[in-house]
């Protein structure tokens, strides 16, 4: 055999062998891939919410010095606990003269968080425990466990805080 012939199928084994090495890396990236997929949550479009119509707007009289829960309606099922992921309408206005400052009652969307794990203000982490599916209520909230001296957006310092709520539902 000449040195020309073996050297061509010296190269040509090394390429059969790159190409079943770098096709099985890409096999296993996949399944690997697929497994990871799998155990990871799935994203889905959002769900469009019901519009809710502009609830009653709420003025406290005197000063606000506690977080007050009123159950307007009763939901149903189990009641919303720490470590849950809620999904909420809400309405919130200035304690001082009713003004409105953010709502997603009039939208077709939904405000989705994990209640008790610091993702929204003192008064919501607190205020909405033991709310059930369906259940509508006002939280009167002092300016110490809404946004304080700070303030954020168009709400102003030291401000005092209602909320019409709407637990829509605990997902699971």
């Amino acid at each position: 055999m000449s040195s020309t012939r073996l050297r061509d199928r010296i190269f040509a084994g090394f390429g059969a062998l790159l190409f079943l090495v770098t096709a099985s890396a890409f096999t296993i990236g996949v399944v690997v891939d697929m497994v990871q997929k799998k155990d990871a949550p799935t994203q889905t479009t959002p769900q469009k919410e019901e519009i809710l119509p502009v609830p009653e707007v709420y003025k406290p009289e005197g000063d606000v010095t506690e977080l007050q829960t009123t159950d307007l309606t009763e939901g149903t099922g189990d009641a919303a606990k720490s470590g849950d992921t809620v999904v909420m309408k809400y309405y919130g206005t200035l304690a001082s003269d009713g003004t409105v400052f953010d709502e997603n009652y009039t939208k077709d969307t939904a405000f989705t968080l994990k209640l008790g794990n610091g993702e929204v203000i003192s008064g919501w982490d607190q205020g909405l425990v033991g709310m059930k599916a369906g259940g509508v209520r006002r939280l009167v909230i002092p300016s110490d466990l809404a946004y304080g001296e700070a303030g954020r957006g168009s709400i102003p310092a030291n401000a005092d805080l209602v909320f019409a709520v709407k637990l829509v539902r605990i997902q699971k």
